[in-house]
């Protein structure tokens, strides 16, 4: 089974601290296992390295910290998807279409990745925004 994981369940599954980390560890530990595969936005590396370095917690994770996590426990499971120009296009076009604005656009740019990745179950805690944006993926898409 191909999976589809957004940014905010990579978080969750690399901070011990963060509320969904017992739901989101078991995704963590199936794409390390290889029970299946596993998938996730080029432009993810880069959100999950700023969330990382933003978030409030004591002691901060420090870039170096950050730059290791994701080493460690994201890139070697899961498979980039390299967004292209036209994902970017299509992303804009889906959130105007929609009437939507804002960051929302990135969710967009998600779900145009997913969609490449043929995913058979997309994990994110947006559903509501995803499922507006492509409710054609709308049966896919599942908190973990």
């Amino acid at each position: 089974m191909k999976f589809f994981c957004d940014t905010s369940v990579l978080v969750a599954a690399c901070v011990r601290k963060h509320p969904h980390f017992n739901r989101t560890r078991p995704v963590l530990e199936a794409a390390k296992n290889r029970a299946g595969e596993f998938f996730i936005s080029s432009h993810s590396v880069a959100e999950l390295y700023s969330v990382l370095t933003n978030l409030p917690l004591q002691p901060r994770i420090v870039p170096s910290e950050a730059k290791t996590i994701i080493e460690t426990n994201i890139l070697p499971y899961f498979k980039c998807v390299n967004v292209t120009s036209k994902m970017y296009e299509e992303a804009v076009r889906c959130c105007v279409e929609q009437g939507t604005s804002g960051g929302v656009v990135y969710d967009a740019l998600l779900l145009c990745c997913a969609r490449a990745s043929k995913a058979e179950r997309i994990y994110t805690f947006n559903i509501r925004d995803f499922q507006r944006l492509m409710p054609e993926l709308s049966t896919l898409i599942a908190a973990p």
